[in-house]
């Protein structure tokens, strides 16, 4: 007969070691019946399974250990970075514009003490040899904290360029760390010129954009800062000089890398996070790319995996779509962000505000002779920034469509400065507000997402106290817009001047100016170089 510590699987040797309490339960005749039969009067007898009996308890109950080919989504982004001529006359020019005004975005932000106190290294002082330089400033950090900082002022003002689909975003936010990697890498000896920053740039627009055309991940409650992450590890790890089947398991990475909420971005939780997300997502990318080049091992099926992978976890079971395949359609269809630091859906109704200004001054009449103002708009807006109530800081205020209606109208004039809390405690603006309200209008709902148009239409109707209903001002595309690219280039232009002119002395300016007009010597620059033009003593 066998012990009762033996019938419940505990060896009499172990036993004697056990507490009185933990040895009292083991004998419990509660645990005895059990755990053992009161019948059984010798042990259990197990035959070996058969070799046929384990390959169907496996293949029944276990995970299989066969790693599958990447998918399919990972290695259409690497043979893009790896493969793919950029030989758009038209997307290198975009891309030349984009890189003076996204420079130039980061260059007004480092005016924000909110954004700068944010910069600079992790332990002040300290200066990496062959650092990255951080335009504006004279900090010179490893790369991965430079991508951070390049990022996170690119981005502070949400003053630079954009692309709206599915999901939206701001395609030069990978600037951060293209920039970061190649001054870095030039910096080094390795002979690159800002024609490498701008085929960079041209891929990581297409590999973000492409991912946004019918993919919604705010619909999920993700934040459009994962394509960041995706399209800057992607093109980043090219220049690193990784491999295409390096670059899928990098870019494997940063799809099971931890993603970012949208709250951040949505009332009542609006906060600054969403000016530095995006510098965030690019110092994770530099990181990840740096650690697959040292061996780490990618994820082949982060994506399709059953149960761990994105699409189960992340995106309710569904897989990507794609609309067209990668090319350079994105960076010749960019939004620049010319006339105002509004949020992109904002942008026509507060140029349409601006009118409406100008006619009532005309008339003799202001903002508080406002009854009521409709804006007829498209379902986007009325999802990301139609808000109501008090707006606690900067970041909720330019990401308000009736805060960025409401200023133009009462001081004929949206800049940097609207948004600050001495701005926003003027009572007028709150009390405008108020009487501000937007109803979907489902043909520029439609037209925002066709894409021979990508328009971005809004309408305001302003009713006067009096009961005088004022012509609708309607805008479908903003200045920024490709049919306006024409009307609009100059004014980017005259933008990023304005940008550099609180930074640099005249004779500093026009150097700026004469180097980044000529797009032939422009192209042909050392990246080191070019940095160099913006680098503060």
């Amino acid at each position: 007969m066998l012990s009762t510590a033996t019938r419940v699987g505990i060896p009499v040797a172990r036993r004697r070691l056990l507490s009185p309490k933990i040895r009292a339960l083991s004998t419990s005749p509660q645990l005895i019946r059990t755990s053992v039969p009161a019948t059984r009067s010798s042990p259990p007898s197990f035959s070996a399974p058969s070799s046929t009996s384990v390959r169907s308890m496996s293949s029944t109950h276990g995970e299989s250990t066969l790693r599958p080919e990447p998918d399919k989504v990972l290695q259409d982004i690497a043979d893009y970075v790896h493969n793919y001529k950029v030989d758009s006359d038209l997307a290198f020019e975009t891309a030349r514009l984009c890189l003076i005004d996204t420079i130039g975005c980061g260059l007004e932000a480092l005016r924000f003490p909110e954004c700068t106190k944010l910069l600079g290294p992790v332990v002040e002082g300290t200066v990496v040899p062959n650092g990255t330089r951080v335009p504006g400033t004279n900090f010179q950090l490893d790369p991965i904290r430079g991508a951070f900082n390049i990022g996170a002022a690119i981005r502070w003002l949400d003053f630079n360029d954009c692309f709206l689909a599915a999901e939206w975003g701001h395609p030069s936010d990978n600037l951060g760390a293209i920039l970061a990697v190649a001054d870095h890498l030039a910096r080094q000896g390795q002979p690159l010129s800002v024609r490498d920053i701008l085929e960079a740039m041209i891929k990581a627009h297409e590999i973000q954009g492409g991912l946004a055309l019918l993919n919604s991940f705010n619909r999920v409650g993700l934040d459009h800062v994962v394509l960041v992450k995706v399209a800057s590890t992607a093109v980043v790890s090219k220049l690193l000089g990784l491999n295409r089947d390096q670059t899928v398991d990098a870019v494997s990475q940063a799809w099971v890398d931890g993603q970012s909420l949208r709250t951040y971005r949505h009332a009542p939780n609006t906060g600054p996070r969403k000016a530095w997300a995006a510098g965030d997502a690019c110092s994770r990318a530099v990181n990840l790319a740096l650690m697959v080049k040292k061996g780490e091992k990618g994820l082949p099926s982060v994506l399709t995996a059953k149960t761990w992978g994105f699409y189960d976890v992340l995106f309710k079971g569904k897989p990507f779509e794609f609309q067209i395949p990668y090319g350079s359609y994105i960076m010749e269809n960019v939004l620049f962000k010319i006339s105002f630091p509004a949020e992109f859906h904002a942008q026509t109704a507060v140029e349409a505000a601006h009118i409406l200004h100008d006619k009532l001054k005309e008339m003799g009449k202001s903002a508080a002779d406002i009854k009521s103002v409709r804006i007829r708009t498209q379902e986007a807006a009325i999802r990301i920034i139609d808000k109501q109530g008090p707006l606690d800081n900067f970041a909720d205020r330019d990401h308000a469509i009736n805060y960025m209606v409401a200023y133009p109208l009462i001081f004929g004039e949206l800049t940097s400065e609207s948004y600050t809390d001495a701005s926003a405690a003027d009572p007028r603006i709150d009390e405008l507000r108020s009487k501000i309200y937007c109803v979907e209008e489902k043909r520029f709902s439609v037209e925002y997402h066709d894409p021979a148009k990508r328009s971005i239409g809004n309408a305001l109707l302003v009713e006067l106290n009096d009961g005088t209903i004022l012509d609708e001002v309607e805008i479908e595309y903003p200045v920024g817009h490709k049919r306006r690219r024409a009307e609009g280039t100059p004014l980017l232009i005259n933008k990023f001047k304005r940008h550099i002119s609180h930074h640099y002395d005249q004779a500093h300016q026009n150097k700026i100016l004469e180097t980044v007009s000529d797009a032939a010597s422009l192209n042909k620059l050392p990246v080191d170089k070019f940095t160099d033009l913006f680098v503060k003593a």
